[in-house]
């Protein structure tokens, strides 16, 4: 049996999905009475802190699926994680049973390589309109690139996060994110050059459209990435945010990242690990045991921490 098909609702189904199931997965125990930002920046947060941006499934013999019970099963009841795919069209379900007033977005993807945005929507995003202003929620972007909470949809303007400055410039037909960070620091001389390790200060990240989106626009691109060559056949990936920072294992590379805004500079604790220490670094920096033997793969593809 694949991973994939472990994640299968049987044909007497496993209950009717839940906000309650979804709410005790990311840990959040609060209120939701109010639909007011507090509320949005909070589950946000507790999201990307809770589940995994990861792409394992497709290295274990299985294949991520475009089908929102089955993604709701893989996630909240599996206690897996998952790519934008996934996880943002899960948390727009969420977005949406809370009763937040949420549209779907597509984004092209920044390709360092090509100096370009992708050629096709190929990343899931949410936005949120509260009171007459509109926000954009990504709960899964992954690694130093991650949203911890929603940016205002405002041109121009400097929105400090954890993770660096991160900022929406409207193009016209498009807007455009972008993030400056900090120096990086590298423990582990072994890395000191590694193109695992991002020292460009100000990077785009990817480009988007207002045009409204329903899950069927993805249906090709979620095929695409999985059959065709692309960063996730080419690298399993699997990272966590965590209160100072984040975890990420790429292929056979373990690193952990611990921010530091008031030194300017981000602390990267990165090493190589063999076969055999892949599942246990799974199950207890990721809380992810897989049913299927990982094969992990780190083949040439732009990729950083």
């Amino acid at each position: 049996m694949t991973d994939q098909q472990q994640q299968q609702p049987s044909a007497e189904g496993l209950g009717k999905m839940s906000l309650e199931e979804y709410f005790e997965r990311i840990g959040f125990h609060g209120s939701f009475d109010k639909l007011d930002l507090a509320t949005l920046k909070l589950i946000h947060k507790k999201h990307v802190m809770s589940i995994p941006f990861e792409n394992l499934s497709m290295h274990c013999g299985g294949r991520n699926v475009m089908d929102l019970e089955v993604i709701f099963n893989k996630i909240v009841r599996n206690n897996r994680g998952g790519w934008c795919l996934e996880n943002n069209f899960l948390f727009g379900w969420v977005l949406r049973q809370m009763g937040y007033d949420t549209t779907t977005l597509g984004s092209r993807v920044f390709n360092a390589i090509l100096n370009d945005f992708g050629p096709l929507d190929s990343h899931f995003l949410n936005k949120v309109v509260i009171d007459g202003k509109a926000y954009i929620n990504d709960v899964s972007y992954g690694v130093s690139y991650q949203l911890w909470e929603p940016l205002e949809l405002v041109s121009g303007k400097d929105q400090p996060q954890a993770a660096g400055v991160f900022r929406l410039l409207d193009k016209g037909d498009i807007w455009v994110l972008e993030k400056t960070g900090r120096t990086p620091e590298v423990l582990n001389p072994e890395f000191a050059k590694s193109s695992l390790v991002n020292r460009k200060e100000t990077n785009q990240i990817y480009c988007f459209s207002l045009v409204p989106r329903e899950a069927e626009h993805f249906l090709e691109i979620n095929n695409k990435l999985q059959t065709e060559t692309s960063l996730f056949t080419n690298k399993s990936i699997c990272s966590l945010q965590t209160p100072t920072g984040f975890r990420a294992l790429i292929g056979w590379t373990y690193g952990e990242v611990t921010y530091k805004p008031d030194e300017g500079v981000d602390v990267l604790d990165i090493r190589n690990v063999t076969d055999d220490e892949i599942e246990q670094i799974l199950r207890e920096k990721f809380n992810i045991k897989l049913q299927n033997k990982l094969q992990p793969l780190d083949n040439k593809s732009y990729y950083t921490f």
